[in-house]
C-alpha cells in the first residue's frame, strides 16, 4: 500500500535539494512523478529552489481551499502521467490541514506515494497547522539534520529581518523575499537571542 511520507527539518537541512533528487531518481528509472508546492510560497514562483541552485518545475501550485485529491488526479491525466507512482510536495507545511488529508487520500485511495518536505515549526516555536497534520496522518515521518552555527544539531528556525532577530510578526514571511531570511539554531542558542532581544518563548 502507497504512504504518506512526511521529511521535515529546520532551514538549511536540504529538504528542496532532497526533493529534487528523489524526482530526478524516480525520472532516470522512467517512473512519473507530480511535483507540488503551495502557492503562498512565492519564492522560485512556479520553481523548486534550493539553496545549491538546483531547480525543479512544480506541475500544481496549491491554492488555499483547493481540493488536492481531485486537482492533482486531473493534473496526471491532463499530462499524460499515468500510471503516477510519486507526488512530491514542498514546503508541505503551507498546506492547510484539509489538504493534507487530501494528500492522504492520494496515497490510500489512489496507491500512489506522497513524499512531503517542509518545516515543523515557525520562528516563535509554533507547529505550523499543515505540519501538524502531517505528524498526525503520516505513515512514516523523518528529520533531515542540519547544523547551527556553535556545531551542535539545530532544532529553530529564526526569523531574521535588516540583520536582527526578530521575535513577533506573522506566521508566514518567505525567505529570501524582501529583507526577510532564516538562520537555524540549537535550542541553547536560540535562548541565547532570546535572552539579547529581552524576550522569552520557551517557558
Amino acid at each position: 500500500m502507497a504512504k504518506l511520507h512526511f521529511k521535515y527539518g529546520a532551514m538549511n537541512s536540504g529538504k528542496s535539494d532532497t526533493l529534487i533528487k528523489t524526482a530526478y531518481n524516480y525520472d532516470e528509472r522512467g517512473l512519473a512523478t507530480l511535483t507540488v508546492k503551495p502557492a503562498l510560497d512565492t519564492k522560485g514562483e512556479s520553481w523548486v529552489v534550493a539553496r545549491g541552485g538546483a531547480r525543479r518545475r512544480v506541475d500544481v501550485l496549491a491554492h488555499p481551499g483547493e481540493d488536492l485529491s481531485v486537482r492533482i488526479p486531473a493534473m496526471a491525466d491532463q499530462r499524460d502521467l499515468r500510471p503516477l507512482h510519486c507526488v512530491l510536495v514542498d514546503e508541505a507545511q503551507f498546506l492547510e490541514p484539509l489538504q493534507i488529508d487530501h494528500l492522504f487520500t492520494i496515497a490510500k485511495r489512489d496507491g500512489i506515494s506522497v513524499i512531503c518536505y517542509g518545516l515543523r515549526t515557525d520562528f516563535r516555536t509554533e507547529m505550523f497547522p499543515g505540519a501538524r497534520r502531517l505528524f498526525e496522518l503520516a505513515d512514516n515521518v523523518e528529520k533531515l539534520p542540519t547544523m547551527c552555527r556553535c556545531g551542535s544539531q539545530a532544532e529553530f528556525n529564526r526569523r531574521v529581518v535588516d540583520g536582527r532577530h526578530v521575535f513577533e510578526g506573522a506566521q508566514v514571511a518567505i525567505d529570501e523575499v524582501g529583507d526577510v531570511s532564516y538562520v537555524s539554531l540549537c535550542g541553547p542558542c536560540f535562548m541565547q537571542e532570546q535572552e539579547h532581544a529581552g524576550v522569552s518563548l520557551l517557558g
